[in-house]
C-alpha cells in the first residue's frame, strides 16, 4: 500500500510541474492534491494549519497569476481585450490544433487575430503578438518557481515531522 500511495503522490506531482508548461493539465491543483492523497494513504498528522495556510495561500497566488500575467503581457505591448481573449483561446486549443508548436503559436495567433479584429494594424498586432508569449514565459517561470516550492515545502514538512 505504501508504494501505490508514494507512486500516486509522485504521479501527481510530476502531472502538476507538466501542467506548469501544458496548460491543459491541472497544474497546482494536482500537487495540492497530492498532500491529501498522502494523507489518506499515511496520515495527516505532518500537516497543520501552518502547512495548510501557507500551501493553500501559494495555490491562491498562482491561480491569480496564470490568468494574470499572461494577460499583463499582452496588455504590457498595448493590447485590447480582443487580443487577450485571443491568447486565451489560442492557448487553450493551439497545442491541440498544431501539437508540437500550438503552445507558442495558438496564444500568439490568437493575439494577433484578436488585435487584428479591433482594427489594429499588421505591425502593432505582431507586436501584441510578442507580448502574449512573454506573458506565456513568464507566466510559466512563475509556475514552475511556486510548484517546485510547494513540492519542496511538502518534502520539508515532511522530514522536519
Amino acid at each position: 500500500m505504501d508504494i501505490l500511495g508514494w507512486s500516486l503522490v509522485v504521479i501527481l506531482f510530476v502531472v502538476g510541474m507538466a501542467g506548469a508548461v501544458w496548460p491543459i493539465l491541472p497544474g497546482v491543483f494536482a500537487i495540492y492534491g497530492a498532500f491529501f492523497v498522502y494523507g489518506f494513504f499515511f496520515s495527516f498528522k505532518p500537516f497543520g494549519w501552518v502547512f495548510w495556510t501557507v500551501q493553500t495561500l501559494i495555490l491562491i497566488v498562482l491561480v491569480i497569476a496564470d490568468h494574470a500575467v499572461s494577460a499583463w503581457g499582452v496588455h504590457r505591448f498595448g493590447g485590447s481585450k480582443a487580443s487577450i481573449i485571443g491568447s486565451t483561446i489560442g492557448l487553450i486549443l493551439g497545442p491541440f490544433v498544431i501539437p508540437a508548436f500550438g503552445l507558442i503559436i495558438g496564444p500568439f495567433a490568437g493575439a494577433v487575430i484578436g488585435e487584428l479584429a479591433v482594427g489594429s494594424n499588421i505591425e502593432k498586432s505582431f507586436k501584441v503578438g510578442i507580448g502574449s508569449l512573454v506573458g506565456l514565459l513568464t507566466s510559466v517561470v512563475v509556475k514552475i518557481i511556486l510548484q517546485a516550492a510547494m513540492i519542496a515545502l511538502f518534502i520539508i514538512w515532511l522530514m522536519a515531522n
